[in-house]
């Protein structure tokens, strides 16, 4: 996979190709003196005759009230003013799942646009089936220095995800690095009313969420706060979000709902292994104590203890300040919440399971003519995405345009398949730190990060004044320090998707496994049910698959 991100040569030998493929030609595809494909000139280049493309489009939530359309509005006539390529939607679908039901049809019918965005499973699907090009040629000659560099940033995990025998067959998204780990977020003026020190271990934990519930930390008088919020569904398993309690398990070397190499270095499913057991016995003693809030598998929205003030400590990714916490505090100006790396394992380090480097992938279909079109398409709303556009009185257009309408541009590009740094927030951290210090001039940074530099300053020297501003200065000064500051041990699952047999079976397993779970920690269940479920899920299936599994990763 290293050769597809050394693709100078290739770019030099495939440019005499590249008049042969178009019968559309491009403006300004030339050389540059040395005979190399000049980035800007192929990558961004405009066509002189229109090019379709059909293409599934997932509809967003935001709505047009302009008279506009779907495919024709100030976003997409933008884009095929500077490209020539007219984008027509062969369906549409709203939502992620009734997106995935469309797509999974076209597939299935035989029935593809020229390009759609799929799924890990539905991107193994084309592949098996012959149905989708290979866009190895197509990446190398036409793809982008942004769009490659940002692909360079995970080391050529993402090109690879996206690869089967060396052929890259999608364009995949790339994840965020800081997504993934799991920090438990405190109510700062709490925890300094009642002097308690700062959390790291379990044992801190379990004081604080004591304290919180016994002290009337809220001055209110009453015995109505609780320590811990929790997630009904106990883990998110991926990608976190609010309440979780993810942490708990990776603070005992327990990945549940994950595929993960075990210390003889065998592939073993997460949830049934001994590490998780004793995390689901820790919960339950919470639970038992009264220190894991006791409604947490009750509320319709979990967020709820912590927007009305109840909740005093959870768990969640670095972004909190932008949800739920912003509510809290609108509720509550008072309320002062920060981040920590906890609990920490026995030996003190903090780990954390990573998400996939990537799950989605834009594909191209057999046999469409232009495919270079689809490259393009991807290199011109990335450099829209992540400021880098050089027309700046349009792309001013299209911010006022999307001031005025509360609507962000994403929502209408014709994919909905974003692509950064894997460590984009680390870097906008670092940048906004060297301002702040007085090393860099703050006009040097780029527009994204100058904006949070400017809230940061702001909340800094009047606090909460506008809470627009304080949700990314509050993400970045608590939640982006602690993940910046961290050793941080990741995990990494080995294997994402779906098995042949996990069709007809996984469901029933997943739903055994969660049924379990709650019931041990709310005390339904002895904690020796565990070693039941254990049993039952290797013979309902579970050892089976665990075997193809294990086979489908040897293969890749």
């Amino acid at each position: 996979m290293m050769r597809l991100c050394r693709s100078i040569l290739l770019l030099v030998m495939m440019i005499g190709l590249t008049s042969c493929r178009d019968q559309n030609k491009t403006v300004d595809s030339t050389r540059s003196p040395q005979g190399e494909v000049e980035d800007a000139s192929i990558a961004y280049s405009k066509y002189e005759d229109p090019i379709v493309i059909r293409v599934g489009f997932k509809v967003p939530d935001s709505r047009l009230n302009t008279g506009d359309s779907n495919d024709n509005n100030p976003i997409t006539r933008y884009l095929e003013s500077i490209t020539n390529i007219k984008v027509v939607h062969s369906w549409e679908a709203k939502g992620e799942d009734a997106f995935n039901q469309k797509a999974q049809l076209a597939i299935d019918s035989n029935d593809l646009p020229d390009a759609m965005v799929v799924d890990r499973d539905q991107l193994k699907k084309l592949i098996d089936n012959d149905m989708i090009e290979d866009l190895t040629e197509t990446y190398n000659v036409y793809g982008s220095d942004l769009i490659k560099d940002m692909y360079n940033s995970t080391q050529g995990e993402a090109l690879s995800d996206a690869s089967r025998y060396g052929k890259l067959y999608g364009l995949p998204n790339v994840a965020i690095d800081a997504d993934s780990p799991v920090l438990l977020w405190v109510r700062q003026d709490w925890l300094d009313k009642l002097e308690l020190q700062a959390p790291q271990t379990f044992e801190d934990i379990e004081n604080i969420a004591k304290a919180f519930i016994e002290k009337d930390p809220d001055g209110n008088g009453k015995r109505d706060t609780v320590g811990l919020s929790g997630y009904k569904n106990i883990i998110y398993g991926t990608k976190p979000l609010v309440n979780g309690l993810d942490a708990v398990f990776s603070a005992l070397h327990a990945f549940p709902t994950n595929w993960i190499k075990d210390n003889a270095g065998n592939i073993v499913y997460g949830s049934i292994t001994p590490e998780t057991k004793q995390a689901l016995a820790k919960l339950a003693d919470w639970y038992k104590r009264g220190l894991l809030d006791p409604n947490f598998a009750l509320y319709k929205e979990t967020q709820e203890p912590i927007i009305t003030g109840k909740s005093g400590m959870f768990f969640g990714p670095w972004w909190m300040p932008y949800y739920p916490l912003s509510e809290a505090v609108a509720l509550d100006t008072k309320a002062e919440w920060r981040a920590y790396a906890a609990p920490l394992d026995e030996s003190g380090k903090f780990v954390a399971h990573l998400a996939p480097v990537t799950d989605r992938y834009l594909v191209v279909r057999k046999g469409f003519e232009h495919p270079e079109a689809i490259m393009k398409q991807l290199n011109v709303f990335t450099r829209l995405e992540r400021r880098q556009d050089p027309n700046s009185e349009e792309v001013k257009k299209l911010d006022d345009f999307s001031a005025q309408t509360g609507i962000q541009l994403r929502a209408y590009y014709p994919f909905d398949l974003l692509i950064d740094y894997s460590d984009a927030i680390e870097k906008h951290y670092a940048d906004i730190q060297q301002a702040l210090h007085g090393k860099i001039d703050p006009d040097t940074l780029n527009s994204d990060t100058r904006l949070i530099y400017d809230q940061w300053v702001e909340d800094t020297e009047q606090p909460k004044k506008d809470l627009e501003g304080w949700k990314a200065a509050n993400a970045y000064k608590y939640g982006v320090a602690v993940l910046t500051s961290t050793a941080i041990e990741g995990v990494r699952g080995v294997f994402y998707g779906n098995t042949q047999l996990m069709k007809s079976k996984w469901t029933e397993l997943q739903n055994l496994e969660s049924e379990t779970f709650l019931n041990i920690i709310v005390g339904d269940s002895p904690l020796s049910d565990f070693d039941v479920f254990v049993a039952k899920w290797k013979s309902l299936g579970g050892e089976a698959i665990t075997k193809e599994v294990a086979e489908t990763v040897k293969v890749k």
